[in-house]
């Protein structure tokens, strides 16, 4: 499934409103439905988000992630507010994903229900409580760098993570590095691809002109305590058994456009 190609450029602060217009909207019906993507890391980081203008971002729709069960709920509260759905995408995911475009201020919506599911599947049961009005941050950081292809934007988003969030254990404004280490052991392919990508954010934070010698030492120290976390946790059976195959296969989804 590819996002709508038409989608067209709009200002972050308008996404940021509509984020707010949708959340508050879909809470009215009963459901919880957090943001993800860029505008969500735009509006977990504070202080890192005043590096944006440096790195010439651009935005052009919102993602979100809801339950499943309550996907009736969350299309009839979006469709309240002017959206209209594009059907064939949620029946075509098995209930996944569902697309929302809005004709007259542009604004294209992504609603993934239970899980994340790009190059890989990061599963939600249970997280959408513990943050708000994002998906928690260790879900955050692991959409970015799941990615097997990852991209400029994506490797600008993990940074604005890391420098602004400590690595923790919970979710009180800290990157729960334990969630990220446990999926990491029970999945090869995930940890595979998030030690290539963290090892990726390393190089390139140090060759960012935007960021300070300070942000990248930062950034480095937090990339090497992810990592460190990961490497601690014992790993399962199905782990070390796809171990033995290695690189010989392919560990990942190829999907036709990931964020």
């Amino acid at each position: 499934m590819t996002r709508d190609q038409t989608a067209v450029v709009i200002d972050r602060a308008i996404l940021e409103r509509e984020v707010d217009r949708v959340v508050t909207a879909v809470a009215a019906a009963g459901p919880p439905i957090r943001v993800l993507g860029s505008i969500g890391v735009a509006l977990h980081c504070p202080a890192a988000r005043e590096l944006l203008p440096a790195f010439e971002r651009t935005y052009a729709d919102i993602d979100f992630a809801a339950y499943r069960r309550d996907s009736r709920a969350v299309s009839a509260a979006i469709a309240a507010l002017g959206y209209i759905e594009a059907r064939d995408v949620y029946i075509n995911s098995e209930g996944h994903r569902a697309i929302f475009h809005h004709p007259l201020s542009r604004v294209h919506l992504d609603v993934f229900y239970d899980r994340l599911e790009f190059c890989h599947v990061i599963p939600l049961a249970g997280r959408l409580d513990a943050d708000a009005p994002t998906i928690p941050l260790a879900e955050l950081l692991l959409s970015k760098l799941q990615i097997v292809k990852l991209n400029e934007k994506d490797v600008v988003d993990a940074i604005l993570l890391l420098l602004d969030h400590p690595l923790g254990h919970g979710d009180a404004d800290t990157i729960d590095v334990g969630r990220i280490a446990d999926l990491a052991a029970e999945d090869w392919g995930l940890w595979r691809t998030l030690t290539m990508n963290l090892e990726k954010v390393t190089a390139l934070a140090a060759s960012y002109p935007q960021l300070s010698d300070d942000q990248r030492a930062v950034a480095a120290a937090a990339v090497a305590g992810v990592k460190g976390a990961i490497d601690t946790v014992p790993k399962s059976f199905a782990w070390r058994m796809r171990d033995r195959v290695g690189d010989r296969r392919q560990w990942w989804t190829d999907v036709d456009e990931v964020r």
